[in-house]
């Protein structure tokens, strides 16, 4: 059961060869912001988001060594058009939803991932980090089916999170403020000492 305060994560590893680059991104700022919200929110807060090569074996490995259950609390999308680069981690995961492609249509596959995935959950915040255009297309989709969850274009990491920073003019912390764990307590609104839904507890 997906939770009420739920969070949407959108990141991604930009490559600077794809047409859909948006600038240099900071590859250690992304998994430090990433490792971040798994400690500040995994086990807390449902965490949504469409799956990418480099970050879905991360939050693997972080919900195994704080041993909380990443079927419960992590909601993977894929979209099958993208089926035979899905990472292997994939398969660890309890609550992988894949959504139908249209064959030879990346751009359209990939909609369709977003609208379902944006409009199947109620989100308190949405995070950006680093990433291509694809950061663009599911914050357009997050004002329009998430409306009234926090937006924060986490700047420092780069990449297209970081014009989408400058677009929403956002706040000094989320431009300035490296110190991820304390800006995600205070910006997610979640108290350090609540508790962690963990695995046979």
């Amino acid at each position: 059961m997906i939770q009420s305060r739920s969070i949407f994560l959108s990141a991604g590893v930009p490559d600077p060869n794809a047409k859909h680059y948006m600038g240099e991104a900071d590859t250690a700022a992304i998994s430090a912001l990433v490792s971040a919200l798994l400690f500040v929110a995994l086990g807390r807060r449902q965490i949504v988001w469409g799956g990418h090569p480099a970050i879905t074996p991360m939050i693997w490995a972080y919900a195994e060594a704080l041993n909380v259950d990443y079927g419960k609390w992590v909601t993977l999308y894929q979209s099958d058009f993208f089926k035979d680069d899905f990472p292997e981690e994939n398969a660890r995961f309890g609550n992988v939803i894949v959504t139908k492609a249209v064959e030879g249509d990346r751009e359209r596959s990939l909609e369709i991932m977003r609208r379902r995935m944006l409009s199947e959950t109620r989100f308190e915040a949405a995070i950006f980090a680093g990433g291509m255009r694809g950061i663009f297309d599911e914050y357009r989709l997050v004002t329009e089916l998430a409306n009234g969850a926090k937006i924060l274009p986490i700047v420092s990491t780069g990449g297209a999170a970081a014009a989408l920073g400058a677009e929403v003019n956002a706040s000094s912390d989320l431009v300035d403020e490296l110190d991820y764990v304390a800006l995600l307590f205070d910006r997610l609104s979640i108290d350090p000492n609540e508790s962690r839904d963990e695995v046979g507890r």
